[in-house]
């Protein structure tokens, strides 16, 4: 890659993420990944859920208000998204001390307004790009990461890879996802034959 290539990477906001490859790149564009926009608002709105259960004519404000924040923030409109937030901080501050997680819905509320505004630069017309076929998320990056190597590389099972064995891992569990690793086996050993009971059996062992 040349140094001056206009590169788009697409990130959950965090400085770290955002100034290597800003560094390496110094004409690329940076865009705040729009799943983890997405997953923050769906907190909030299960949050407001909550309260519609307490108090069902605020949730329903507080419902509109997230909604109306997500529509502003799909066409890039920042001061209107950080104006909507403002609106829901305002209501959970004066109308909701019945509702038990006050405190919590309110801590969201302050963080999601301070981590749009931080990553205020990196938010585009989501919905331009998104019509004209461009990335806007990593959900299926994050997807295929997890399908790929959670089974066999999460910290719950305990389990040390060497750099090499975790390169000939991937390799064979990507082989065994795309349905390859018979074909692979046959073409490394000739006169080997597999059949399709045998195959299932030991592939279902490495693919869990």
């Amino acid at each position: 890659m040349q140094a001056n290539q206009q590169i788009t990477f697409l990130s959950d906001g965090a400085d770290n993420l955002r100034d290597l490859p800003f560094n390496l790149y110094p004409e690329s564009q940076h865009v705040l990944d729009w799943f983890h926009i997405t997953m923050r608002l769906t907190v909030l709105k299960q949050y407001a859920r909550g309260v519609s259960k307490n108090i069902p004519e605020l949730g329903a404000e507080l419902l509109d208000a997230l909604t109306s924040t997500k529509w502003y923030l799909w066409y890039g409109n920042v001061i209107k998204a950080l104006e909507q937030l403002e609106d829901c901080a305002a209501m959970c501050d004066e109308d909701i001390s019945h509702y038990d997680n006050k405190k919590s819905l309110s801590k969201h509320i302050d963080e999601m307004y301070t981590y749009i505004e931080n990553n205020s630069m990196m938010i585009p017309n989501y919905g331009k790009m998104y019509r004209y076929g461009e990335p806007i998320s990593s959900s299926f990056v994050e997807s295929t990461i997890n399908e790929v190597i959670a089974k066999r590389m999460v910290k719950k099972q305990q389990m040390q890879w060497s750099q090499q064995g975790a390169h000939y891992l991937l390799q064979t569990r990507t082989a065994v996802l795309n349905d390859d690793l018979k074909t692979q086996f046959e073409h490394w050993y000739p006169g080997i034959k597999l059949g399709d009971e045998t195959e299932h059996s030991w592939t279902e062992k490495i693919a869990a």
